[in-house]
């Protein structure tokens, strides 16, 4: 039997649309394989005449799940432009305000866009109820902690109402999905138990968007943040809403570490095996330790991380503070040496993309987002298959001096593990501990899904001493949140850029300002690195060499492929182009970038 060609299209569970197309040998394993966002979005080309003090509101709409974040960052380059340190009490409830959103997406993301690549629901079914309570209280033992869920009547009601589903052939939110493939590895408890964690999640996010909600004004798309500080003085004024803030926090908190953490143990372990199989697609050299050479399991890709670091632990201004999450890369699997990030290095390539180019990548501040749609090419089969050779996504291709990076809760653990930061090689180090896995387990789809674990754990605890640090600065009496600035003076001829990190990963937005009005605006988003096709001299993306070298159980079924993409957590978003599964064009929309919202 020779090669197949297979294309799984659309990628579900993600924000927006995404098509990977793969090609497996005879035994089933992935040679190599493509990544591509078939939609078109171009929120920069509307900023283009704005002012400066309004993007962040429009910049917000590149995505409906982390609308938060774009507009912070917004907000932040033309605070760089301008040369403005907001105050404390702006800095603690930015802090809050982000921080609500990393439990919350997290949270979302495991529960109910990535867990069922790991829990088969119909095999439930088949759980003893009193097993099930058993299991969970030895998961729950390994984090330290009494289980979210302990009562076997309790499990066996979440059972019968499966039963039920599964009876009368109708799954609801739990339709359409592998159930009984091979590569499904949890016990029948244990998939009774991730069932049951994934419904009281529903709930559980919930409370942590109200959570968002209070210093964000709303959520989605807060607006209490301004370029110079935040509107939301009368919420950090009055205690009760500081209390009720922390009373949220509190039960997302609880629910993470009795539930979320057992989970990823309880998976981390069932799945080990993938993890630390070797099976990477580069640099699969001999493990040295700690401090060596990495080699990566199924998923764990291209083996290069950067984070450009973010939350503010202190005021004194722009890439100058300390930060929670430290920035730096770690190339090539040489987890020994942590080099910084330099902006200037930063440049994003078209010549695998819908876009129209100068030659050359392009830095942000001088990049150019002109669509040159080129087509899918036809087969024979009747499906149209990526010209790879070619034009073949709406996403560029972005490069760190002519690499290719992984970004994400992944690379952040790893840099921030690397680089020596306490807190986050305390909190590495107790998940591996207790887990009893390898740090190598960290370099794969398992590991990457364990990692924005272990930092969803860190953000709850470290929120608990930011709301008393809000609480503490409020009661002392400073109430400033805003810094004054005469925007005449500053907003002639100037730049900026707002660098730190999403959820997702590494997030920049670059402006530049003339005569008061935006000249030029690009933002480099977190998928835009890990789902962007081949460089310029076919480098790979990280989506793309996280999937080269995985096993596929059955093609008609490609559950590994979904399990890697999913565990970066994509988020591709805002389209105008809309073609069919066939490459069938169903409809053009022409946006004129000079109306206004």
């Amino acid at each position: 039997m020779g090669k197949k060609h297979i294309i799984v299209d659309p990628i579900t569970r993600i924000e927006g649309h995404l098509r990977i197309e793969a090609v497996i040998d005879e035994n089933n394993k992935i040679v190599d394989a493509w990544s591509s966002s078939t939609m078109f979005r171009g929120i920069e080309t509307i900023l283009k005449g704005r002012d400066p003090r309004d993007c962040g509101l429009m910049a917000m709409r590149i995505c409906g799940v982390c609308t938060g974040t774009h507009y912070q960052r917004s907000i932040e380059a033309v605070e760089d432009a301008f040369k403005i340190t907001i105050p404390k009490n702006a800095r603690i409830v930015r802090n809050l305000i982000q921080g609500s959103l990393y439990l919350h997406d997290h949270l979302v993301h495991f529960y109910h866009l990535h867990a069922l690549d790991f829990v088969d629901v119909v095999a439930a079914t088949k759980a003893d109820p009193e097993k099930t309570a058993e299991e969970a209280a030895k998961w729950a033992h390994v984090a330290g902690v009494e289980p979210y869920i302990g009562g076997a009547g309790d499990f066996k009601m979440i059972q019968d109402r499966i039963i039920k589903f599964v009876k009368e052939g109708r799954l609801g939110i739990f339709g359409n999905g592998y159930w009984g493939n091979p590569h499904y590895k949890l016990t029948p408890e244990q998939n009774l138990i991730g069932v049951a964690h994934y419904l009281k999640a529903l709930d559980i996010q919930r409370e942590l968007s109200k959570m968002h909600a209070i210093f964000g004004g709303k959520s989605p798309h807060p607006q209490s943040i301004v370029v110079g500080g935040v509107t939301c003085v009368q919420d950090i004024k009055n205690p009760a809403r500081i209390a009720l803030f922390k009373e949220l926090l509190t039960l997302g908190r609880d629910f993470v570490k009795r539930a979320y953490l057992p989970d990823i143990y309880m998976a981390g372990t069932m799945y080990a095996d993938e993890a630390t199989d070797g099976n990477a697609t580069f640099h699969a050299s001999s493990h040295k330790g700690a401090m060596g050479k990495a080699v990566g399991g199924t998923g764990g890709g291209i083996l290069s991380f950067m984070s450009y670091g973010d939350f503010r632990l202190d005021d004194t201004g722009f890439y100058k503070s300390d930060l929670l999450f430290p920035s730096g890369l770690v190339l090539d699997g040489d987890i020994s040496t942590v080099h910084e990030v330099d902006p200037n290095k930063i440049s994003e390539d078209v010549t695998h993309s819908w876009y129209k180019g100068t030659g050359a990548p392009e830095h942000p501040y001088d990049g150019t987002t002109i669509p040159e749609y080129t087509g899918l090419e036809k087969k024979e089969d009747g499906y149209a298959y990526l010209k790879t050779d070619e034009k073949y996504s709406w996403i560029k291709s972005p490069l760190y001096n002519g690499k290719k990076v992984e970004v994400g809760p992944l690379a952040r653990m790893v840099v921030g593990y690397v680089k020596g930061d306490k807190r986050i090689k305390k909190y590495v180090d107790n998940f591996l501990t207790r887990a009893n896995l390898p740090i190598t387990v960290l370099f794969s789809t398992v590991g990457r899904t364990a990692a924005r674990a272990i930092e969803t754990e860190l953000m709850s605890d470290v929120m608990m001493e930011w709301v008393d640090e809000l609480a503490a600065n409020a009661a002392s009496g400073d109430l400033s949140t805003w810094t004054e600035f005469d925007f005449d003076k500053v907003s002639v001829d100037t730049k900026g850029m707002g660098l730190a990190e999403a959820p997702r990963g590494s997030l920049g937005h670059w402006v530049k300002i003339k005569n008061g009005k935006v000249e030029n605006y690009q933002a480099v988003v977190p998928s835009t690195w890990n789902a962007g096709p081949r460089g310029p001299n076919g480098e790979v993306g990280a989506y793309e060499g996280a999937v080269i070298g995985t096993v596929v159980a059955d093609p008609e079924q490609p559950l590994e492929i979904i399990r890697t993409v999913h565990s970066f957590d994509p988020c591709i978003a805002c389209a105008v182009h809309v073609v069919d599964t066939k490459g069938k064009e169903l409809a053009t929309y022409k946006v004129d970038p000079t109306c206004a919202f």
